[in-house]
């Protein structure tokens, strides 16, 4: 696997893009001197939790022929100071998921990803807690 980065402007604006040619554009927030015409790098790591969990999902609940007619994620990440850095301590994920979906099965898809699957949560592992839930047809499970 392999990114390119390119310098757009004077500031933090760049362009990054994968071997498939797909492009990303990171920036950093005006208070922090950038020009905010992209997500963050941080933002971007929540963003791949939320992705590569979501993939696993949908994955596993399409194999156990669950009909899936809607999916969303909200994460929120909690950081602490840690020398100059801020990595994150926390992280929070709520899934809402809508169909004929078993409950069961939602929840067991979930932890799935989160302890055998999601590479990124798995890298993320060893300094923050990801913390989970599911709310299916408006339930929370």
């Amino acid at each position: 696997m392999k990114i390119t980065l390119d310098r757009v402007n004077e500031n933090f604006h760049f362009k990054l893009k994968n071997e498939r040619g797909h492009i990303v554009d990171v920036d950093s927030r005006a208070e922090f001197g950038g020009s905010d015409l992209g997500a963050s790098p941080m933002e971007l790591v929540l963003m791949g939790v939320a992705g590569c969990s979501a993939i696993d999902m949908i994955s596993i609940l399409k194999k156990q022929r669950q009909e899936i007619t809607s999916f969303r994620a909200e994460v929120e990440g909690e950081r602490v100071q840690v020398g100059e850095a801020k990595p994150f301590k926390d992280i929070h994920i709520v899934f809402y998921l809508e169909g004929p979906i078993n409950e069961d099965k939602a929840v067991r898809a979930a932890q799935l990803s989160f302890e055998k699957y999601c590479s990124v949560s798995k890298t993320l592992e060893p300094t923050a807690t990801i913390h989970y839930k599911v709310v299916l047809n408006n339930k929370s499970l």
